[in-house]
């Protein structure tokens, strides 16, 4: 929204600087975008005569021009400056515009200095329109009547020292769509007074020739109101200076007067308005909804073709007008128009858009109409607008003509002055309450507060509470800390899956990891890829055709990452993400997960050749690591049943039984490739509310237990099948005594064609050490050897293998 502050002036009756105004329009939550005030441009631009001008000694086409820039003091002086200039009108006596040295011309972007042209020094310069972006106009310097006053401000003797807002509206307030709402806030602010805005009617000499007539589809909703009136003997030549100087100021061209008006009440008073040439209204107008297939050719000199349900304003030959949008190029005014139809309506907001978006056209009447016009000032509008095209068009007035009727916008909340405290932590008096709400056109009425017809974003109590403290200025807040419920520590407010959810974070970011945040949505193949993809996680509305689906896994989202960061140069990546992931559309239906993924090598380029690719082994460490912090047993499982995305014989899960915690390995090829990741690339996922939670819960941790004895190591070597796992050695050596076993690790395996040459065909040794810690007393070599056998002979039945001799 833009207006000038002499506009401003108009309806606010204020002293109030510029600089006030700014500042409190955006505490008002009318954020001011920009400001230009010609006083920052063209402030050092002053009048000036040339008092002589004759040839320039070394050049045909310059004058050497003595001027002067300020008219005589007390004593008769006056002070001259020796300018060079190139114009063809330079001569002596002219009244022109000068700039002094130092002086940023805006149409040439050049910081004047003094200098020495062809020989004589010249200090200053004759501007022409162009050079102070006036107009396009650069073949003389300016030349203004012989009275104008020497030394004046230019901008000010012009007219022009007049400041541009450009301010910031929020959807939920239309009424700031017009220079009086604006004016309306900063009165309620106390930076003036709001003046009186008259409407006198305007008599109708005759009856209307056009009538209008609302489908009855449509007066329920779309179009309650229409009212319209014929207004002839008009000349529609240039629109006054003052008006034009106005639309200029906001970046409007003017057109015509007739159309400058109807623009002039757009901005104004937030009225859109449109002109019919009445001569070429065939009959009546008439207000429905599209059959579908029509087409207009509008203002813009566009053709739309209109779907069925749309809004038009017809007459007998065909659609004249959008309604609400947008007039026909068929019924436009133009200079030779003498006789015009005036129409103001209301029209639907939630229609007005629907048509606008799908016809993509913007205008100033839809964007006003779509966030919601003030419906009682329909006839007072056209009140307005009539007496404006009488004053400077002339002509006379038929009746009006209407169909409808307002719409009844009354509504009454309770207002209660303490809630302000509650609600903003404001302590502001009734009384001042009270009068700010009466500013802002509300009628109160005991308790009972009434918004007026231009508010249509007030909806309840909260509302007015809201109004009072932005008028207020929430500036004055002050700070104060929250009452403490209780004394001492504060109790753990997070729950054991957030705390979970926490500590995942922590650790896989302690591991090297970068977090990323994706979308919960992707598109329909990646879905697939990882499970997902059918309609019971497919969105209805999807906001693009990337993310049609609601994620199965995270790791979609990091691959996509992984998949963008390579294309611009990063190969080796560390990334992890924490949130929640969907296998259905129901509440509940959900998990969350931690997920982390690594790609290219696991250390940078070095001397010592410590440059490798990412392994198996990276994911499975620090999944284990993501695990122990979470607080999972240290015992489990390792299976090799996984999902179709990673890669067979290189990833596992790690599980408690059938309770599976986490899985690792490779991504299996075929997804890196339909996901654009170029490998190697290995990752975990770790579902955290699958871990047990401990069966004592506190905030301190156990005490630490150490052993008061040695303990006791003894090394195994067995003979197995080359396809069995080592997984199944270890667990069989560790039931052999789950009392006394305290670990069971791998420490060697011989394979190969040399072992098969040793062992057979299809064999393998596996080494692995078991650490035995006694309890209460030292092990005596028959119980180690006790144990050593039931290792042995656990092994070898789990296995079918042999110790190795």
């Amino acid at each position: 929204m833009k207006f000038t502050l002499s506009w401003l002036k108009d309806h606010l009756e204020t002293e109030a600087p510029l600089e006030a105004i700014l500042e409190a329009l955006t505490d008002l939550g009318l954020e001011v975008e920009g400001v230009q005030n010609p006083a920052a441009t063209l402030g050092a631009f002053r009048i000036c005569r040339v008092l002589e001008a004759v040839q320039h000694p070394n050049a045909d086409r310059l004058r050497v021009c003595r001027v002067a820039t300020w008219p005589e003091g007390p004593e008769g002086a006056m002070q001259e400056v020796q300018v060079v200039c190139g114009a063809p009108n330079a001569r002596t006596g002219l009244v022109g515009v000068f700039a002094p040295p130092g002086t940023h011309v805006p149409g040439t972007g050049v910081d004047l200095k003094p200098g020495v042209i062809r020989g004589v020094e010249s200090n200053g310069m004759l501007c022409s329109e162009r050079e102070l972006m006036l107009s396009d106009d650069h073949d003389g310097i300016i030349d203004l009547p012989a009275d104008a006053p020497v030394g004046v401000r230019f901008i000010d003797w012009k007219g022009l020292n007049d400041p541009m807002i450009h301010i910031k509206i929020t959807p939920n307030r239309p009424d700031a769509l017009g220079v009086r709402g604006i004016a309306r806030d900063l009165a309620a602010r106390g930076l003036g007074r709001l003046k009186p805005l008259v409407v006198e009617p305007v008599p109708g000499r005759f009856p209307s020739a056009i009538g209008v007539a609302i489908d009855p589809a449509l007066k329920a909703k779309g179009c309650p109101l229409f009212a319209g009136r014929v207004i002839r003997g008009v000349r529609n030549g240039p629109s006054p200076d003052w008006l034009q100087a106005r639309l200029k100021a906001i970046g409007l061209r003017p057109i015509s007067a007739l159309v400058d008006i109807t623009n002039f009440f757009t901005f104004d008073l937030n009225r859109p308005l449109h002109v019919f040439d009445a001569a070429k209204v065939k009959g009546a107008l008439r207000i429905h909804p599209a059959q579908g297939g029509e087409e207009l050719l509008a203002l813009d000199g566009k053709t739309y073709g209109l779907r069925a349900g749309m809004m038009a304003i017809s007459d007998d030959a065909g659609v004249e007008s959008l309604a609400g949008i947008m007039g026909g190029e068929h019924s436009g005014v133009t200079e030779a128009t003498t006789e015009v139809f005036l129409e103001s309506a209301w029209w639907d907001p939630i229609t007005v858009a629907a048509t606008g978006r799908a016809l993509k056209i913007n205008s100033d009447a839809r964007y006003r109409f779509e966030r919601g016009v003030d419906p009682a000032f329909t006839l007072p509008g056209l009140e307005l607008a009539t007496r404006m095209i009488l004053d400077l068009c002339g002509g006379e007035a038929s009746e009006v003509a209407m169909d409808g009727a307002v719409p009844d916008t009354a509504r009454a909340y309770r207002f209660d002055p303490a809630r302000v405290v509650r609600l903003v932590g404001m302590d502001i008096p009734e009384a001042e309450q009270r009068a700010t709400l009466e500013a802002l056109g509300f009628v109160l009425q005991g308790d009972m507060a009434s918004p007026p017809s231009w508010r249509p974003d007030v909806q309840g109590e909260a509302d007015l509470i809201e109004e009072v403290a932005r008028i207020a200025s929430l500036t004055k807040l002050e700070g104060k800390p929250l009452a403490r419920p209780g004394a001492g520590v504060p109790a753990p407010i997070l729950t054991p899956a957030q705390a979970r959810e926490r500590m995942a974070r922590r650790t896989l970011a302690a591991l090297g990891y970068n977090e990323c945040v994706t979308y919960s949505f992707i598109d329909a193949g990646a879905a697939a890829l990882f499970g997902g993809g059918s309609d019971a996680v497919r969105l209805e509305n999807p906001i693009s055709s990337e993310m049609t689906h609601l994620r199965p896994d995270l790791l979609p989202g990091l691959l996509a990452a992984a998949a963008r960061n390579q294309a611009r140069g990063f190969m080796d990546l560390a990334l992890f993400e924490v949130g929640p992931v969907f296998h259905g559309g129901e509440p509940g239906e959900q998990a969350v997960q931690a997920a982390a993924l690594l790609v290219g090598a696991a250390a940078p380029r070095d001397p010592h050749g410590s440059r490798r690719s990412v392994e198996v082994f990276d994911a499975k460490a620090d999944a284990e690591a993501v695990l122990a912090a979470l607080g999972a047993p240290a015992r489990v499982q390792i299976g090799r049943k996984v999902a179709p995305w990673w890669h067979p014989g290189r990833s596992g899960t790690i599980g408690l039984g059938t309770n599976v915690l986490a899985v690792f390995g490779e991504v299996h090829p075929r997804v890196l490739r339909d996901m654009g990741v170029k490998g190697p690339a290995v990752a975990l996922t770790v579902w955290p509310a699958a871990i047990p939670l401990p069966k004592a819960r506190g905030a301190a941790r156990a005490a630490l237990v150490l052993p008061d004895l040695q303990a006791v190591e003894r090394d195994f070597a067995f003979v197995v099948d080359a396809r069995c796992e080592a997984a199944q050695i270890v667990a069989a050596a560790q039931g052999a005594d789950k009392a006394l076993i305290d670990s069971v690790r791998v420490f060697d395996q011989f394979a190969g064609d040399k072992a098969e040459a040793q062992m057979g065909a299809g064999r393998k040794s596996v080494a692995i050490t078991v650490r035995l810690q006694p309890v209460g007393q030292t092990l005596t070599d028959k119980e180690i050897d006790a144990v050593c056998a039931r290792i042995v002979e656990k092994v070898t039945k789990a296995t079918g293998g042999s110790l190795r001799a």
